[in-house]
């Protein structure tokens, strides 16, 4: 029987927002959902665990302040813009037949993400999205009992300026052999021909995996307003 699964597409949703609503689904709701979100004004993100002075260039928020907030999930710290296209996943853990632990999910989306894109050399290292050897896109996982989450920011492109926001982490991947964020990264719009094209392919890759069915922001947003527990916090506002 083929899994149904609800569809969000957002734009230009702020990812405080976005992040909000996917924890009220994963923790509300039970069905399986794809959330795509086209960009998101410029915010810092980091891991429920993320300590702020290791991660931040706090001198550089006091002179160009932007949003710091703190996920629900795991993972690293990013920075995020107009040019970020966000995938999230939350799935009943029923849904596939793999063991719903770190790595089987990030294998699956692996396969996932290699049919949808079709980039030479897409493939996971570590927990990235990688070309070749440059990262272009950062992975995070919440799992409870009977569901997960497994969300993605991608690069469609990035400004070095934002960089300067980011200190060079205490923990990083072995691959990226100490290289700065410049060096590092690479976006997408180097091997896609529009952001329509990612989305597009999503949806068609989703399509042919699942009963897809497109839902309206709307209809998710009275959700926000039942008693839940809320881990998504913004860790710092800008004024």
């Amino acid at each position: 029987m083929v899994k149904e699964i609800h569809l969000l597409h957002l734009k230009n949703t702020p990812i405080f927002e976005q992040l909000k609503i996917e924890e009220a689904l994963l923790r509300l709701n039970e069905d399986n959902w794809c959330i795509l979100n086209e960009g998101s004004s410029p915010s810092i993100v980091m891991g429920i665990s993320g300590k702020p002075e290791q991660l931040i260039n706090l001198k550089k928020i006091e002179t160009a302040p932007v949003p710091v907030i703190k996920r629900f999930s795991g993972g690293g710290t990013v920075i995020v813009d107009e040019d970020t296209l966000f995938v999230s996943f939350i799935f009943q853990k029923s849904a596939h037949d793999f063991p719903c632990y770190p790595e089987p999910i990030l294998r699956w989306s692996e396969q996932f993400y290699q049919q949808a894109l079709s980039i030479p050399g897409f493939h996971l290292r570590e927990n990235d999205y990688v070309i070749g050897n440059h990262k272009c896109g950062g992975n995070a996982q919440y799992i409870k009992k009977h569901r997960f989450v497994h969300h993605t920011t991608f690069l469609w492109d990035y400004k070095e300026k934002h960089m300067e926001y980011l200190l060079y982490p205490p923990k990083t991947p072995s691959y990226r052999e100490a290289r700065a964020h410049t060096d590092f990264l690479c976006p997408l719009k180097n091997y896609l021909d529009s952001q329509n094209h990612f989305i597009a392919s999503i949806k068609k890759t989703l399509a042919s995996h699942y009963k897809m069915v497109e839902t309206l922001l709307e209809n998710v947003t009275p959700l926000l307003k039942k008693p839940h527990r809320q881990a998504t916090e913004n860790f710092l506002v800008p004024y």
